[in-house]
């Protein structure tokens, strides 16, 4: 019987292990972490996002400029999949008023409970075998093969390299699939220390960049503003950004200030396109509309309206509901004249520039950008220049926003490995 190593215990390498247990073939899973799952349930905290319910087309768009290479994937395995999958596991789910898909006890830990169950104790198959508090530490294999894929698929078996409780540990392995993640959260086990050993392989790896992360603002906010207002959301607003590119986002939703800059679901979906361009050019200048319901010349004519004695803040809040943190930010990026000039002020109220200049460290991201590029694998995920090993999930070059988007994908990519790794053993003993 053969035997496949998987590394990472997310659900990029959970899933790829529930393929190939399915079929037959003894799998043994490795992770650094005491425990399985570890982001996976820290995604759930809040409620466990599974997928998204809009059309197929729509949801490939997310994955931006990778969607190329991920649109295969979710038609292995997608939205509709994922509910399916979840339901076989006896857990059911509901679609949220946001289109997002939950279980409907809105919980990680059942889900993942059920999972690692079905894992262990296959009713069909070979039962999956977990190793924990094994880091790997590279291979003790010689040298990237040479030659192609083709001519040495069938050559010298995987020897890998952990560090365990008991000391140094060599394991052998017919096909292998890393799923170490990114990045992002390393206290929950995606470090990136992967990165090297496959570069050093020949894998060419785009640099682990922060995703759905935060962002400083220039100058940083005043310290009244800072005391008041960090940690509090800004609400049915919308947000615009044109990239350097002429790429344009444009959303409604809400945010974040922090203690240096903004963060939340409407600054993550567009921090791919507000990185970039930092990083690019040093600065992203955004704008902020604190009424997107209600059209600049209502605004003006309300701006406007005689406010007798009453202060402009009263006369803001009772004229159009501005107060509290939408009214911090105005006092705080306008000028006194600025505003108490009524035309300045009512444009400012629908397109409040609030300049950007720095991103969030890696490691306070949700996800990361960055890892092993496709052009150096195979559709099956397979590396080219390291026949039978594999790569799945965020160790991958793609981003997505939050929503579902990515659990999904990681659970593709998943299965393409496992479905990868089967046609490689296949080939493997035709030889």
């Amino acid at each position: 019987m053969k035997k496949v190593v998987v590394i990472g215990a997310g659900p990029a390498g959970l899933m790829a292990a529930e393929v190939l247990s399915r079929s037959g073939v003894e799998v043994h899973l490795f992770d650094a972490m005491p425990s399985i799952g570890r982001k996976f349930l820290l995604a759930g905290k809040g409620g466990l996002n599974l997928t998204h319910s809009e059309p197929d087309d729509l949801f490939a768009s997310r994955f931006g400029h990778r969607r190329q290479q991920i649109e295969p994937l979710l038609k292995l395995f997608g939205a509709a999949s994922v509910r399916d999958w979840a339901a076989s596991l006896g857990v059911e789910t509901f679609v949220g008023s946001s289109g997002r898909v939950f279980p409907t006890d809105m919980k990680a830990a059942p889900l993942l409970r059920a999972w690692l169950t079905r894992l262990r104790h296959p009713e069909n198959g070979q039962p999956v075998h977990f190793f924990m508090r094994h880091r790997w530490v590279g291979w003790h294999s010689p040298a990237p093969l040479q030659g192609g894929a083709a001519d040495t698929a069938a050559a010298t078996p995987h020897v890998l390299n952990f560090e365990a409780p008991h000391g140094p540990v060599q394991v052998q392995a017919d096909a292998v699939v890393l799923a170490l993640g990114g990045g992002s959260w390393a206290r929950l086990g995606s470090t990136g220390a992967w990165v090297p050993w496959l570069q050093a392989k020949g894998v060419a790896v785009a640099p682990l960049l922060p995703s759905n992360c935060g962002f400083e603002v220039q100058n940083g906010w005043s310290s009244h503003f800072v005391s008041r207002f960090a940690g509090q959301p800004f609400k049915s607003v919308a947000i615009e950004f044109t990239n350097a590119q002429g790429v344009k986002f444009a959303r409604k939703g809400e945010f974040v200030a922090t203690a240096s800059g903004l963060e939340g679901s409407l600054i993550y979906a567009a921090s791919s396109l507000l990185r970039d361009d930092i990083l690019a050019h040093g600065l992203a200048t955004l704008q902020v509309d604190l009424l997107p319901d209600m059209p600049i010349d209502r605004v003006l004519r309300e701006v406007q309206h005689p406010r007798g004695s009453r202060s402009l803040a009263s006369h803001l809040k009772s004229r159009l509901r501005i107060d509290g943190i939408k009214a911090a930010i105005l006092h705080e990026l306008l000028s006194k004249a600025q505003m108490h000039d009524p035309v300045h002020l009512a444009h400012a109220i629908k397109a409040l520039p609030i300049t950007l200049a720095g991103v969030r460290p890696l490691d306070e991201a949700i996800s990361s950008a960055g890892g092993v590029l496709f052009g150096g694998m195979t559709e099956q995920l397979m590396v080219k220049v390291l026949p039978g090993v594999f790569c799945a999930g965020e160790m991958l070059d793609w981003e997505a926003p939050t929503g579902g988007y990515l659990i999904t994908a990681c659970l593709a990519s998943g299965v393409a490995a496992g479905q990868g790794v089967l046609d490689f053993l296949k080939e493997f003993n035709r030889r």
